[in-house]
């Protein structure tokens, strides 16, 4: 549906001066690669690259939402034209409250507003346009979805976030150097009449506006703004955050690194000076299957934690159509989706539209329990939990089953490869492996395989290059006592802080 290309170019002289001072043990969201490292200088440098608090809160949600609701609800198309009526937008009702908490029922931890489509239309009554409910017959104009939703995020307790579309076929200034100052309001109003934003959404979708012309994007001006305004909120995905995974089919990648190469910085990506981070993204093209490897690394002059955003939606649209209503992904499809994004390392992003009477609609609340239901009966029980957990050159064994992410296996001295022998007392039956990896140290393995003991000799059941926050494998059902993990290959020492071994049922 968007266009996410990234085009943001930058220069390496203001990041070669901080990281001149880095030593290779300290932790920082970016490094420098100088002309003289060595294959392995860049690999200890890589392993120490980690999140920024505001990443790592993101990261450990695994869930967030998207609400894509506006004035293409009512007129069935998925992308408007800018023209349409205000008296369009004219919801029986909005029950904010029950599209968040439909959300945080099923297990979300933060959901995203579409405040502005690439229509124009803005769905709080801002001062910038005349385009927005304030001019539409819902609630005689004196209505305010973004607040509404963002009320109801308070009394849940859940993450509030806002989408505003760069591209904007509504405004008569689009294309020329004024529309920056327009969006920049409107971002302005966003951040500073809601409370809380702990997520800024930006697509990269850049067409015509109604004068014919195309807009020079200021993202530096808006990141700064965003950063000053709400510096703990991600931004995404047009942003120094969080980055696109590359589709929008809810699969991720087999290999996702977080940490990736970045060839050009400068000063115009400084962060606020609360956070002391820079606001640094990597050049070009990030669709690649492959975006973190040592092959891809090796040739980098910069290295950035970026993590990636997997974005899907419920329904073949991204706006509620009711002939969708027999089309909802169901709740198998929506657990291979958690599998394929949660699982590989990336944060799920699920749209669920609201319909025209303003409420989530019947159908996707059933997928939603079902599949709800589905995901707690499975990871309810850790067979693992009070396994005896084996390893001659481990550290912090207890770790890896005391459900708690702060704490972590490690190797001693200085080897990156181990073995975990696990010891379930007595044979058991699962088909699902979990692993984490603690990325507040850093994200490292790059080789692991699985394996179960059967007659005295070990059968190799599953393997998979990177882990990163959570890598979660399905595979037939074994039956085994003893299982081992084997870390081949690291970027220094491994971190893991936590082993799950589950059993699922598709049964509904």
């Amino acid at each position: 549906m968007y266009n996410k290309t990234k085009t943001i170019t930058l220069s390496l002289s203001l990041l070669a001066v901080l990281s001149a001072t880095l030593s290779y043990g300290q932790k920082t969201n970016y490094i420098v690669i100088n002309e003289d490292d060595s294959e392995k200088d860049i690999i200890i440098k890589a392993a120490n690259v980690t999140p920024t608090k505001r990443q790592l809160r993101w990261q450990q949600l695994e869930l967030t939402a998207f609400f894509h609701f506006g004035m293409n609800t009512f007129t069935e198309k998925e992308w408007g034209t800018g023209k349409e009526d205000a008296s369009l937008f004219n919801p029986q009702q909005v029950d904010a409250m029950q599209w968040v908490r439909t959300m945080k029922e099923a297990g979300f931890k933060q959901v995203i507003i579409t405040a502005k489509h690439h229509d124009g239309f803005c769905l709080w009554p801002t001062q910038t346009t005349t385009h927005s409910v304030k001019s539409s017959p819902w609630k005689h104009g004196k209505g305010d979805v973004v607040r509404e939703v963002s009320n109801a995020c308070k009394k849940l307790g859940i993450g509030f976030g806002v989408y505003l579309s760069p591209w904007d076929m509504n405004a008569s200034v689009y294309g020329t150097d004024a529309y920056n100052d327009f969006f920049t309001k409107q971002l302005t109003e966003l951040l500073t009449w809601y409370g809380n934003v702990d997520e800024v959404w930006f697509d990269g979708a850049n067409g015509e506006g109604p004068n014919g012309k195309k807009q020079v994007y200021d993202f530096e001006r808006w990141y700064t703004l965003i950063r000053k305004l709400q510096p703990q909120a991600v931004i995404a995905i047009m942003g120094p955050d969080v980055r696109w995974v590359g589709t929008e089919t809810g699969k991720g990648r087999e290999m996702e690194w977080s940490v990736v190469p970045t060839n050009r910085l400068d000063q115009g990506s400084i962060a606020a000076a609360s956070q002391q981070d820079l606001t640094i993204k990597p050049q070009g093209d990030m669709r690649g299957s492959d975006v973190g490897s040592r092959a891809r690394i090796r040739s980098a002059k910069g290295l950035v934690w970026y993590p990636a955003e997997t974005d899907v939606s419920i329904r073949p649209g991204w706006f509620y159509h009711a002939d969708q209503d027999s089309k909802v992904k169901s709740a198998k499809i929506l657990n291979d989706i958690y599998f394929t994004s949660v699982g590989m390392n990336s944060v799920l992003l699920l749209n669920i539209p609201p319909n025209k009477s303003g409420v989530i609609s019947a159908a996707d609340i059933k997928s939603l329990k079902e599949w709800t239901a589905l995901r707690k009966r499975t990871f309810q029980h850790n067979i693992a939990k009070k396994a005896k957990i084996s390893c001659s050159n481990g550290l912090q064994l207890p770790a890896l089953t005391d459900n708690n992410y702060s704490t972590y296996f490690t190797t001693k001295g200085t080897d990156t490869t181990t073995t975990l022998v696990i010891d379930l007392h007595q044979p058991s039956t699962f088909n699902i492996l979990s692993l984490q990896e603690n990325i507040s140290v850093g994200q490292r393995v790059e080789k692991f395989s699985a394996w179960y003991e059967k007659n005295g000799k070990w059968i190799e059941f599953t393997q998979g290059s990177t882990i990163g926050y959570k890598r979660l494998l399905k595979f037939n059902s074994i039956t085994a006592r003893k299982i081992k993990i084997e870390i081949e290959s690291s970027r220094l020492n491994p971190t893991l802080s936590e082993v799950g071994l589950f059993m699922q049922s598709l049964i509904l």
